[in-house]
């Protein structure tokens, strides 16, 4: 209930305080947050040392540890302010990179997927792409708290983005990519625990099978998509070049070379914008049981 409170409260301030004033004060409740929270500080340090490269320089190492809390704060501001982003705020923040890729990849007939990742914003991104003329229907994770999950349906809502619970999904993800629309799925964290395991950042990780699965058994393009912050705080919505199935594969093959090779995409933009990677366990291990079915928006 408490958590639940907070967030409405971040709603009634995320409208009716100036943007940038919402940025500062959420900032200052990051910092805040990134002193008390040692085991999701040590777990933002520990994934940016291996996007690092291994890096061991805690000092920097923590310097960009407080900006990923920093920008994952905003990231609650975009989402608490859904009922006002409208396309005029779509013209006004948001650059749109590579819009023909998409384009390319709905006019095969087959749906496309965009796949994107925990980085940026990738809630603001679909709702962006919506209100851009391309309706997006998003799988997302359901939450322990009834209050809680329907206040994230609400939001997502009010975004233009149509939510799908994680579970019966299958019906819905297959009837909207043979309509042509664009299904949104997150390619970077495995919540079932039946995910691939493959290299990632050169270390085994669990990584989600349904986007490849789907791409193959639909022949849906994947176009690698991403809403990444601008340091004033303006938009960049970049979409990569689609990814396709080769027929000529069986599915277990497909589903592991489509996986490894968006894969590819989504380390690039992290290494690209690590302190924009909202992930805060350690997704190296297969030990943690609270990623399952968070409480959180993530």
């Amino acid at each position: 209930m408490i958590l639940y409170l907070l967030y409405r409260m971040g709603v009634f301030f995320a409208l009716i305080l100036p943007v940038k004033f919402s940025y500062f004060m959420a900032c200052l409740f990051a910092d805040g947050f990134y002193g008390i929270s040692a085991k999701d500080r040590k777990a933002v340090t520990d994934n940016l040392s291996i996007i690092m490269n291994g890096s061991k320089d805690e000092k920097a190492l923590r310097g960009m540890a407080r900006q990923v809390f920093r920008n994952f704060a905003k990231y609650l501001v975009d989402f608490f302010r859904f009922q006002i982003i409208d396309e005029d705020y779509v013209k006004k923040f948001v650059r749109i990179s590579g819009e023909n890729n998409m384009k390319a990849a709905l006019a095969m007939g087959k749906g496309a997927i965009a796949l994107s990742a925990h980085i940026g914003n990738w809630e603001l991104g679909g709702s962006a792409l919506s209100l851009a003329g391309y309706p997006v229907s998003a799988v997302v994770l359901t939450h322990q708290n009834r209050m809680i999950n329907d206040f994230f349906t609400h939001q997502r809502l009010k975004g233009k983005v149509r939510p799908i619970e994680i579970g019966a999904t299958l019906k819905s993800c297959y009837k909207i990519l043979r309509s042509n629309n664009i299904l949104a799925l997150l390619g970077d964290r495995d919540f079932t625990k039946s995910g691939l395991v493959l290299d990632f950042f050169g270390r085994p990780a669990q990584i989600p099978r349904g986007p490849a699965a789907f791409s193959y058994r639909i022949g849906s393009a994947i176009v690698p998509t991403f809403m990444i912050r601008q340091p004033d705080d303006t938009f960049t919505l970049f979409m990569e070049e689609p990814i396709l199935p080769d027929s000529s594969e069986t599915e277990d093959e497909a589903i592991v070379n489509l996986t490894k090779k968006y894969l590819g995409v989504i380390e690039s933009y992290i290494k690209a914008y690590p302190t924009q990677w909202h992930v805060f366990r350690n997704i190296w291990s297969n030990n943690d049981k609270e990623s399952l079915r968070p409480d959180t928006i993530i």
